[in-house]
């Protein structure tokens, strides 16, 4: 059987492989996926990508399956592991941050200012991926961005550096990695905060993306992942952004909710309102990932039934201390039966505290003509469309009211989505697929992925 693609999600525990077909077509068709735990941490990623496709042969009744491209996005052993060095943290550390984050990045790092020896240290034992110098508007402050050049440099990791800082730098950076023989690591991009209020940060998470693609391959288990894939490789966060984009274009301002075991990711593309901008105190990208690393309805958990109490989640699943416990103690990665309400529960408050956090917010403050009200952070009083993603919200059967329950609890000085957003269900849980192939078939990738949509679409009350 030969089909037109073959895209891999080789996430840090499961590896999924999802055929499409008919892509230069009117009526390009989603296939089926398979299924394989990852295999990075022992060596050889084609294993289990060999093992998914099986699993996939398997599914649409075939011995023999050849695609004409196959992509892959990854989050495998961390995913995209990178450290940010700025200038001021409300400005260039913030633009860089947001850069990073967009194009999938798993931030381990950020600092504001020069790095001194301690930082120095905690650079070297992070085994990152990628490292990103920002700092100074152009033609602003040149100094912070040209030492910490120097420091990274002379640590000579031999790993991708990026260079997004005050462009008057840019010829100087150059000539300190080629005299520290790391001229081959260094990629030089526009400046991500090249004059106040102003954030750029789309050819950077291009860059960003490009750079992970051409190193991936060179990880502990990844290397050999170019004998099963000869198109583009991108982090897996970062190609759901790119569906959330493609899809943004289409349907209107949206957000993208991704709950996952061990992280809840949201994804919002919107400018927001005219009224809100003209009083926001900083500026935000149009396309902004917030990634919260505690929130996580598996190995996450604990925290999660924390912010809840044990008390409230007695109450509310009809269950008393001990049955609760009995619960938590055998919770599985796919819940039975008996933890399932508990799932549910979990995933509402991951949904609620990330919203809360990716939410900019108004403020009432006082100045001399008396009370004036701003706004901070993200505002997304403009979404039409929630799209859920990710094992939690596209598998549980209350999905969609989860959402309609967050939604409803609109806190009023909160820059949150209206109540009367439509909700959409990622049915076959291909968004981040999409997301890869629409970098070379956006068309066919958007049909796909209404298909997707479109098949469970939630209309509120």
């Amino acid at each position: 059987m030969r089909i037109d693609a073959l895209v891999a999600e080789i996430g840090s525990t499961t590896t999924v492989v999802n055929a499409f077909d008919d892509l230069n077509t009117d009526h390009p068709r989603f296939l089926g996926s398979g299924y394989y735990p990852t295999t990075v941490l022992e060596g050889d990623v084609n294993v289990g990508l060999m093992g998914a496709i099986e699993d996939l042969k398997k599914q649409l009744n075939t011995d023999s399956l050849l695609a004409n491209e196959s992509f892959a996005s990854s989050s495998a052993a961390g995913g995209l592991k990178m450290s940010v060095h700025g200038l001021v943290y409300n400005m260039t550390v913030k633009a860089a941050k947001e850069a990073a984050l967009g194009a999938g990045a798993n931030i381990q790092m950020i600092t504001a200012g020069v790095l001194d020896d301690y930082h120095i240290e905690e650079i070297k034992d992070l085994n990152l991926n990628i490292i990103m110098i920002a700092g100074g508007v152009d033609y602003g402050e040149r100094k912070t961005a040209i030492e910490n050049a120097k420091k990274i440099a002379n640590l000579k990791l031999n790993i991708p550096i990026i260079y997004a800082g005050n462009i008057q730098n840019q010829n100087l950076i150059k000539t300190i990695f080629k005299d520290a023989n790391q001229a081959d690591y260094l990629f030089i991009s526009d400046n991500v905060y090249p004059k106040i209020d102003d954030l750029q940060v789309d050819k950077t998470r291009k860059i960003i993306q490009e750079v992970f693609h051409q190193h991936i391959i060179q990880a502990p288990g990844m290397e050999k992942v170019k004998t099963l894939i000869n198109q583009d490789i991108i982090p897996t966060p970062g190609a759901v952004m790119e569906a959330s984009k493609l899809l943004q274009v289409e349907m209107g301002d949206l957000i993208t909710v991704d709950i996952g075991g061990a992280t809840t990711d949201i994804h919002s593309v919107t400018k927001g309102s005219e009224a809100i901008e003209k009083i926001l105190i900083a500026p935000e990208p149009m396309a902004k990932r917030t990634v919260e690393g505690d929130l996580g309805v598996y190995i996450n958990k604990e925290n999660l039934i924390n912010i809840i109490s044990k008390e409230k989640l007695c109450d509310e699943l009809n269950l008393d201390l001990d049955e609760l416990n009995d619960v938590i103690n055998e919770y599985q990665v796919i819940p039975n039966q008996r933890q399932y309400p508990l799932t549910e529960r979990l995933t509402l408050e991951a949904f609620k505290q990330a919203l809360d956090r990716h939410s900019g917010r108004l403020i009432k403050m006082f100045n001399a003509s008396g009370k004036v009200m701003y706004a901070e952070g993200k505002d997304l009083s403009n979404i039409k469309h929630v799209i859920a993603t990710g094992g939690a919200l596209t598998r549980l059967k209350n999905n969609c009211q989860i959402i309609k329950t967050i939604l409803n609890n609109k806190n009023e000085l909160k820059l949150s989505p209206p109540k009367i957003s439509k909700i959409w269900i990622d049915h076959h849980y291909i968004m981040a697929s999409i997301g890869v192939l629409s970098m070379k078939h956006p068309e066919a990738a958007l049909k796909i992925l209404k298909q997707s949509l479109e098949m469970v679409e939630c209309i509120q009350e």
